[in-house]
Parts: structure tokens; sequence; C-alpha cells
């Protein structure tokens, strides 16, 4: 069933249940000031237009020996809503009129078959069965019509049909809307109460008079169900965001004591290697006729080199582990090379004693390499999809709490028939 649009109270709803988006527009329906509505469900060609008409007492809707009513037919008469739906054995866009009409807009169902067809068959007897449990769980009322029973051969023939169609449907009501017309046209009050119309109408009339009750009951059985449904999405909602924002929380702790540990061992060994050194020569440039030989500066420079590539292996190594490695898309450079954290950070520059020192064993410099390394690490990917998945939390939070203030108790106060006295 495709059911209409919900009302805008309701519209926030259908937003976060899509799944119960039928009870919501039954809700929306339920919510109108509208008169009790009379649908007449059943096969094409079973009298179901003829019977409305002889119900009614006007020849409203179009009787034919073809398939006829394509769409929803209604009127209003006498305070009650009367459609005529679609054949069950319609298209299938004909057949979503009648689904319509039968599950979002009925309070009452007229369930007709007709009695030269014998018992109901398979397709009649699951949409009963589903019609029978929907009256049971909404209060709605079905009532089971056996028409055309003046086309039986004799009394027999309509007991056999009667018996039969009793075992699957529970008491039906006969009817003949030839006689009733005849009847009515031959002024033979026998004949009208022999079409079994007054007694079928008798039996509208009782359950039209419980339709205001049993749509107070169905309305808040629905209310309560999805306020209950919405309760129970807000609760999943909120475990699951205070979940991941605990992993969030872990995470970023885990990485900063890690880091910390990470470039406190690596300022320990640049200051025991600085501690180790003489006097500095590897600032002091090299002569010309030094350009193949080892030099104090040079042999200084490499060990430098050595202390401060064996610092970057640690900490990349690290960051590796915690998926931070290449730059984000969108400050990456054309030069490849430096599309790196590493090389972000701490640059490509040739770094001496000074520079070390700086960096690794001052405790200031420790710290801005920290905050600089945990930048790029909240740019890494999972951190951004941890990010955007709690961002995405959040919002349907915000929408359910829209969808819990929408559906309020005072939105169904229209949640009733009007006046049929």
């Amino acid at each position: 069933m495709q059911p209409d649009a919900p009302a805008p109270t309701l519209a926030a709803a259908a937003a976060v249940l899509p799944g119960r988006a039928d009870d919501l527009a039954r809700l929306g329906v339920l919510a109108e000031d509208s008169w009790p509505v009379v649908t007449v469900i059943g096969k094409y060609n079973h009298g179901k237009s003829r019977l409305l008409n002889e119900l009614i007492g006007q020849e409203v809707f179009a009787v034919a020996d073809r398939r006829e009513t394509v769409a929803l037919a209604d009127i209003v008469h006498q305070r009650v809503r009367w459609l005529d739906a679609p054949g069950l054995d319609a298209s299938a866009d004909d057949d979503g009129h009648a689904r319509r009409a039968a599950w979002l807009l009925s309070d009452i169902r007229l369930f007709v078959h007709a009695a030269k067809a014998g018992e109901l068959d398979r397709q009649e007897r699951e949409l009963l069965a589903a019609l029978r449990d929907d009256d049971a769980r909404t209060h709605r009322q079905t009532l089971v019509v056996l028409t055309q029973v003046d086309q039986l051969a004799d009394e027999a023939e309509l007991q056999a049909v009667r018996d039969a169609v009793a075992a699957q449907a529970h008491s039906p009501h006969l009817v003949s809307a030839v006689r009733h017309r005849k009847g009515l046209e031959q002024g033979k009050p026998l004949l009208v109460e022999r079409s079994g119309i007054p007694a079928l109408r008798q039996a509208l009339a009782a359950a039209l008079a419980q339709v205001p009750r049993a749509r107070a009951r169905e309305g808040a059985a629905l209310w309560a169900g999805l306020r209950a449904s919405l309760q129970e999405l807000a609760a999943r909602q909120a475990d699951e965001t205070a979940t991941l924002h605990a992993a969030q929380r872990r995470q970023r702790e885990d990485f900063d004591r890690g880091l910390r540990a990470v470039l406190d061992k690596a300022g320990a060994d640049i200051a025991a290697l600085l501690a180790s050194l003489g006097p500095d020569r590897a600032a002091a440039p090299d002569s010309a006729q030094d350009a193949y030989a080892l030099t104090p500066g040079k042999a200084e420079r490499n060990k430098l080199q050595i202390g401060y590539s064996r610092a970057c292996i640690g900490i990349d190594s690290y960051l590796a582990g915690h998926g931070v490695a290449g730059m984000p898309g969108a400050s990456r450079t054309p030069a490849r090379s430096l599309n790196s954290v590493m090389a972000a950070v701490l640059g490509v520059s040739v770094k001496f004693r000074k520079d070390l020192r700086r960096m690794f064993c001052e405790p200031a410099g420790r710290l801005r390499l920290q905050a600089d390394f945990t930048h790029y690490y909240e740019l890494s990917d999972d951190r951004q999809a941890l990010a955007a998945r709690i961002a995405e939390l959040d919002a349907a939070q915000a929408a359910t709490r829209r969808a819990l203030d929408a559906l309020h108790a005072p939105a169904l106060r229209g949640m009733h028939t009007r006046d049929t006295a």
C-alpha cells in the first residue's frame, strides 16, 4: 500500500520511522474530523456497486457486467462516507486504490463475495484473514456479505454455498440487490425483507455506532506504539552516540599518551647523542680540498643525521600505526615528496645541534610536535569517518527529538468521527 502523505504534524515522525509509514498515514486519517467510512471490497462483477446503491437508496455507483470501477468512487450519504473500491482482481494500479480504501481509509469493510462463485478462493481467504487480524488489532470491523443469492438454482444450492462460505468467513450476510429493488418497486415488503438488505443495514448501523470508540482506541494504540518506537530509537541512538564518543575520546587519549612516549624517547635519545659529541663542528663548512675527505664536520653531521633518522623512524612508525601517513587531500602540494605528515611537521631542511635540541630536547619543542602531529591525526581517514558518523547520529537524534515533539497528544484531539446521530 502506498499511503497518503502524513499530516504536517506527523511528517517529522515519518522521516525517522519510514517502516511505520502505513501506521502514520492511518494516524493522520484518524486525526481528521471526518465521517465514518464504509468500504465495499471484493472482486469485480460480484455486485459491490449494486449493493452500495441499494444500501444508500440511490443510483450513485456505476453498475456493469464488465470491470467498471477502476478508482475509488465515494459519496457522503446520511453522514457516512461510502467507498466503492476497484475489484481485487483489477490491475496493479487499481489494486492500489482498493488497498488504500481497505487499509488506510476504512472504519468498516464490507467484504463482498458473489454466491454464484461458490466458496472463497485463495486470494479472498488470505485477504479476509488479514482483515480479521487487523480488526482484532485496530477494533475496526469487517462484515462478510454473500451477494447475488437470487442467482442460485434453489434453496439447497444456496444452503450449500452458505455453509461453505460460513466455514471460511463466519456467518455471512446473505443479500440480493435485485430482490430488494423489485420489492421496493412492486411494493412487496416481504420481498424487501427476504433480500437481506434491511438486516445488513441494521448490522451496519450497529457497527457504525461503535466507530467513534474504535477510532479513539485505535488512534491511542497507534500513538502509543509510535511514541514507544521513537523513544526506543532515541535510546538506541543515544547509546550508539555515547559509545562512539567514548571510542573517540579513548582513541585520542591512547594516541596522545603513545605519542608523548615516542617523543620523550626521541628527546632522550637525541639528548644522549648531543651529550656524547665534543665541540660543534657540524656547522663549519668544508673546504674545496675536503670534498672527498672525511672531515670532523662530515662525521658529526652523519651522527646527527643518523640520530635524527632514528627519531623520525620511531615517530613515523607510530603515526602509520594510527593511520597517519600521507597528507589530507586538501593539504597536498605538487611536490609529491612533501606530501607526508613527517615533512609537513619536521620540514626537509638539514638539522643541526640547535635544531635537534629545540625540537626534541626542549619541552616546548616536544609540545609543538605533539600538537602538530595530533592535528594531522584528527584529519586522518579513520578519525574523519568516526567524526562524520557521530555528526550523522547527532543529526538523527535531533530528528528523532523533533518527531517526539510533533507526535504529542494534542495533535490527536481531532481523532474522532463526526457526530453520526
